[in-house]
């Protein structure tokens, strides 16, 4: 123990920040997973299914209300105007409040329209627009902390967060007979309570509601990204949105659930790109291009391991998670599953496009992933029911990472004197083997003494190779010392 602590007393600020950050977002995910289990036995899975679709609804909307001005605008510019951070700042926080509320009063006005084609209720409606605006606060502030690495109350208030939401969500939809909306409103007190401080910080440090030259900076560059940004959220989200409208909430529910339990992979995806982004990048800087692909071939393997051990112990995840009436979910954890390790592959190939500031190859490749999703959803949903809505995603996934496999290379034609990081042929070593143990898996979900024989022999093969694990994963931790 103290040699661990004096190791981390070593690492450098940045490094430390990192690891806070990382271990933040686990602690959060885990409160989050481990209330699921709570609010799947107090709600039906029908109340369930339109809590999750109010968040579908709400990631779409978000885009076109505050048009993400809290993602990379807001980053980009801490950077380049950070001498005038403060007023850049709050000056950002002015336009996303006047947006949202020039958005709150169209909404009031016609407010009939907006509720018949959502499907929400005015009260819904109006806390997922102040949740919009929350929401938007903290991201101003927490992306000001990351820069600065001062992550000691950032990640305080983000577990404090994470704790009281679920809690006070129990004590109010327990006493509650409109669960659904018990269960919003308890999530916009506690944003409330926890993040006006943050607004207010900010605006009275940087003094400057209006600042023309910043409010232009920010919509110019963030409109030319909102297909890109709408794309992205259609592909999430547009599967339980047609799944409630098409076969019903409670499907919707059922889906929602199993979607969430996959996506906790995600976790796994964004730590591992965290270690290696900075050395990408420093790698397509020097124009190393060829030494990134030893540690990308691991990293989709690992990946891959990670995602085939979630679809192997599916059937006692959901039995964990949820009750007997969720349980079909299982069949719907494996393609979902499998579309997380292609969207860690379609961001290691899109880091070329995003290096070269090549955005419309990657907005092109985003909208027809999107699209294709929205149709095949529909054709497919009225055949073979809300089941099929997993298999179009991972479809679609597979699109969006061949699309940015291909226009990775006619970056890497142009810029990078036509060398090409990754062999076609490796990638697809790596990704049809895992594809086809995914489906194989799936097959055993029925046969629970096949399935259990394949786990020992899964388990024995990790205990044997362990020491190679280990070495690998030094080997990624000693990327942040390069």
């Amino acid at each position: 123990m103290i040699k661990l602590l004096k190791k981390y007393e070593s690492f450098p600020v940045p490094m430390k920040a990192s690891l806070w950050f990382l271990i933040c977002a686990f602690l959060q995910k885990g409160i989050t997973m481990l209330t699921t289990p709570v609010f799947t036995r107090i709600l039906s899975t029908e109340e369930y299914g339109r809590f999750n679709i109010f968040f579908s609804w709400s990631g779409i909307i978000t885009i076109f209300v505050s048009l993400n001005l809290s993602y990379g605008v807001y980053t980009q510019g801490l950077i380049k105007f950070d001498k005038d951070r403060d007023r850049f700042s709050s000056s950002l926080q002015g336009l996303s409040t006047t947006l949202i509320f020039i958005w709150t009063i169209i909404y009031i006005v016609f407010r009939d329209f907006w509720n018949n084609v959502f499907k929400l209720t005015t009260v819904q409606m109006l806390a997922m627009l102040v949740m919009i605006w929350t929401t938007a606060v903290f991201s101003f502030w927490a992306s000001e902390q990351r820069v600065l690495y001062k992550y000691h109350f950032l990640v305080g208030l983000s577990l404090a967060v994470s704790v009281a939401k679920p809690l006070l969500g129990i004590c109010f939809v327990n006493y509650a007979i409109d669960k659904v909306t018990a269960r919003i409103l308890s999530l916009l007190l506690v944003e409330l309570m926890a993040y006006s401080g943050l607004y207010m910080a900010q605006m009275l440090r940087g003094k400057k509601f209006f600042y023309f030259k910043y409010w232009r900076y920010a919509l110019i560059f963030n409109l030319l990204l909102i297909p890109h940004y709408l794309s992205q959220t259609v592909l999430n989200n547009s599967d339980r949105i047609m799944i409630s409208k098409m076969v019903g909430d409670s499907e919707a529910g059922i889906y929602s659930l199993a979607y969430s339990l996959a996506n906790i992979m995600t976790l796994f995806n964004n730590a591992l790109l965290q270690t290696i982004n900075p050395w990408i990048y420093k790698k397509i800087k020097d124009k190393k291009i060829i030494d990134i692909s030893s540690i990308a071939y691991i990293s989709l393997c690992i990946i891959a391991i990670v995602n085939l051990a979630l679809i192997i112990f599916a059937p006692e995840v959901v039995a964990i998670f949820a009750p007997r009436s969720y349980y079909d979910a299982i069949w719907i954890i494996p393609p979902v599953a499998m579309s997380v390790y292609f969207m860690f592959s379609y961001d290691m190939f899109a880091k070329f496009a995003f290096y070269y500031e090549k955005t419309r190859m990657i907005m092109l490749a985003s909208a027809i992933g999107a699209i294709l999703n929205i149709i095949l959803n529909y054709i497919f949903i009225n055949i073979f029911g809300y089941r099929a809505a997993g298999y179009t995603t991972l479809f679609c996934y597979m699109i969006y990472s061949v699309g940015h496999y291909i226009f990775m290379n006619k970056v890497c034609d142009s810029f990078c004197d036509g060398v090409r990081p990754y062999k076609f042929k490796i990638v697809l070593c790596i990704t049809i083997p895992f594809l086809f143990m995914g489906f194989l898996i799936l097959l055993t979900y029925k046969y629970i003494i096949i399935r259990y024989l394949l786990i020992c022999i899964v388990t024995s093969i990790m205990i044997c190779k362990r020491k190679m694990a280990k070495e690998i994963i030094d080997k990624l931790i000693f990327l942040k010392h390069l």
